[in-house]
């Protein structure tokens, strides 16, 4: 058996939960002799839209088709027809049993369909909102700072032109399309690896370039088009009841949706005692929507404490946020620490006792968890999204009100003044799933469907 799978981008140079799951569930597969593909986008202006280039990541193949959003208008932001007949070389030349979807950002809406038209059954994983959410998936509109429990295409109106994606699209429409633009935009890529400083002074430059203003019309057939691409799938599995919950609430059917716990692919580690001062964790992307700001704020008020911060996370992917939380810093005892590569994971939580997820936006089933309660470390989590199934509050972590820096400071505070606190959270980590058990479910799914498949007229 041969399943494809799909997803917005993918390592090495994009690192986010998403990229490492369906990485080490495509190893898992091919241990369990289902051969695996990866097909994902790369935004390179240096290359031609469209093109395609066929590597080697991790053992696995991998396609990568350059969008870099070079489209006339928002709707072919996310049906990328003129993508299509790459994804048909790709479709024709893997030939895969099965379609495994992970997200269709930066790929097409249109891609379940085409995979159908060969006979080729759909399944997907749902990692977070880019399928209802233009602007990223976070369903947070930043300008607002406003949660969107609802998808209102008024805001939406409003939110995705000031977003990166908004503006990406106004210089794909306009600047790629000049003279000269596939240099320009190659200098631009190069210019926000090395100099971000540089690259923002040119930021208000690009958003002159933004796409003509939208209207709520326009997201509302991008959410009925959501729909139209619900229904061409043939199973659905999201990691958290919560999620399930969200997109049943919008309106998708929910006897489509399996909950299934998401695979982790290493084993616990012994327990350990903590160190003295206590070491505070943050391991993730900065940006915003991530909440790091709050824990910032939570170690002012706990100024004096013994407590120490380790905040991890690359600063180059929100260089303006990475900035704001430097400025913040003043005497604190916090450290910026930076990215760091897959190899050096279990060393970054060798130097941490409790990991804190401060996010703001409806989170769905974080790695980050996954990897803490591995390292043996108990949780602190924003009561929010699907971080209550994964922390139970009290017994393998704590939970904290959202966007409450002084909630999150008392919940800290508790570690270090309740004796044996820690050693009882730590105690109580929750078993996890193995990757051998997802893939052996996934293995299962596929069977399933590509049956179904061959059985139908």
């Amino acid at each position: 058996m041969r399943v494809l799978h799909a997803i917005h981008d993918f390592l090495p140079r994009h690192r986010a939960g998403s990229e490492i799951y369906a990485r080490d569930l495509c190893r898992e597969l091919e241990r369990q002799g289902i051969a695996t593909h990866v097909l994902c986008a790369e935004y390179d202006p240096a290359r031609p839209h469209g093109s395609l280039a066929w590597r080697i990541e991790d053992d696995l193949g991998v396609t990568e088709v350059v969008n870099n959003w070079a489209f006339d208008s928002f709707a072919e932001s996310y049906e990328a027809r003129s993508l299509l007949p790459s994804f048909a070389t790709v479709l024709d030349a893997i030939a895969p049993d099965v379609l495994h979807l992970h997200s269709l950002l930066n790929l097409s809406f249109a891609l379940p369909a085409l995979a159908r038209a060969r006979g080729i059954p759909v399944v997907a994983t749902i990692h977070d909102y880019t399928l209802v959410c233009p602007s990223g998936g976070q369903r947070y509109h930043l300008a607002e700072r406003w949660i969107c429990r609802e998808i209102e295409p008024e805001r939406c109106a409003r939110c995705f032109p000031q977003h990166a994606l908004g503006v990406q699209l106004g210089f794909g429409r306009v600047a790629l399309a000049a003279p000269g633009g596939r240099w320009l935009g190659g200098a631009a890529k190069g210019l926000a690896r090395r100099l971000p400083w540089l690259a923002r002074a040119g930021a208000g430059a690009l958003k002159a370039a933004a796409p003509a203003k939208l209207s709520p019309a326009d997201f509302e057939l991008r959410l009925r088009r959501a729909h139209e691409v619900f229904a061409q799938v043939d199973t659905w599995v999201s990691p958290s009841a919560a999620l399930a919950r969200e997109f049943a609430g919008l309106g998708f059917p929910p006897e489509r949706l399996e909950v299934s716990a998401l695979g982790h692919a290493h084993p616990a580690r012994p327990l350990r005692e903590p160190a003295r001062p206590l070491r505070v964790g943050y391991v993730g992307t900065l940006i915003w929507h991530k909440g790091v700001h709050l824990l910032i704020e939570a170690a002012r008020e706990l100024r004096g404490a013994p407590l120490v911060f380790e905040i991890w996370g690359d600063p180059a992917v929100a260089p303006d946020y990475a900035d704001l939380l430097r400025r913040s810093l003043d005497a604190l005892p916090v450290r910026l620490r930076g990215g760091f590569d897959d190899d050096r994971r279990a060393a970054v939580y060798s130097e941490l006792d409790v990991l804190v997820v401060p996010s703001l936006w409806l989170e769905n089933s974080p790695l980050v968890v996954r990897e803490a309660f591995e390292a043996g470390l108990p949780v602190v989590a924003a009561r929010i999204g699907g971080l209550p199934e994964l922390v139970e509050d009290g017994k393998s972590g704590l939970l904290f009100d959202p966007d409450s820096a002084s909630d999150l400071a008392r919940a800290l505070w508790r570690l270090t003044d309740e004796p044996g606190l820690w050693s009882r959270l730590a105690q109580a980590r929750p078993p996890l799933k193995t990757l051998s058990q997802d893939a052996a479910e996934w293995g299962d799914r596929y069977r399933n469907v590509a049956g179904r498949r061959r059985a139908a007229p």
